[in-house]
């Protein structure tokens, strides 16, 4: 999952991008409004952390203009601890979710969590296709109650095609939610998880089908004996 973080106090930012990192997840990281709006407008997230007090752009106005187009990508607002007045006007502009500074670094990993799981709509932590089972907390996968030993992009890849399991995912939209700014990956390199995820899911119930110039779909099998 790709997270893009709108923050321009500096020792913030790059305190909240390294413990997502450690999560899992790809950060991009703008200082200023106007970077934000460009970003929104231009590349593809499953989450904006935003904070209101942006330089050259409002957050406030950030989030009106992703509104205003149509993008309904979940939007966490980070907002000084006293400015109810900002809160209300935020949730009022179309912010999904809002916490005010200082704050716990679990809690905003929480809703984080929990602000993907409903934006793929999901209630629940725990993914499950078959015997397969990825539990979005942990991010850990499972196979009939064992752990699959997975690298962090086989973690991330798996993530994005049981979030959209039954449905065609292409390449690039799982480089979109893979990579940050400045990564370097390769089609070639997806099709390397790809025969990497085969080969730990032989046991699982599931195949990830080849749609030929298309992309990939994470499916059960059609013969119930092969569950």
């Amino acid at each position: 999952m790709r997270i893009l973080i709108a923050e321009d106090d500096a020792v913030l930012a790059d305190g909240l991008s390294r413990a997502l990192r450690d999560f899992g997840y790809a950060v991009d990281v703008v200082t200023d409004g106007s970077q934000a709006d460009v970003a929104l407008t231009t590349q593809e997230c499953d989450l904006v952390i935003l904070d209101l007090g942006l330089p050259k752009m409002s957050g406030l106005e950030v989030l009106r203009r992703a509104r205003a187009r149509n993008n309904h990508t979940p939007i966490l607002i980070l907002t000084a601890a006293d400015s109810v007045e900002q809160r209300v006007q935020g949730l009022d502009l179309g912010a999904d979710d809002y916490m005010a500074k200082p704050f716990s670094l679990s809690e905003l990993q929480a809703r984080v969590r929990a602000l993907t799981r409903r934006q793929g709509g999901f209630d629940q932590s725990l993914l499950q296709l078959g015997a397969l089972s990825f539990d979005q907390v942990s991010r850990s996968a499972h196979v009939g109650g064992q752990l699959l030993e997975l690298s962090a992009r086989e973690v991330s890849v798996l993530e994005v095609l049981l979030s959209r399991a039954g449905r065609l995912v292409s390449k690039d939209q799982i480089l979109d939610h893979l990579c940050e700014w400045g990564d370097e990956v390769s089609h070639n390199a997806i099709e390397v998880y790809m025969h990497r995820l085969r080969k730990k899911l032989a046991e699982s119930g599931v195949m990830i089908s080849t749609i030929r110039g298309l992309g990939y779909c994470l499916e059960k099998p059609a013969n119930p004996s092969n569950l």
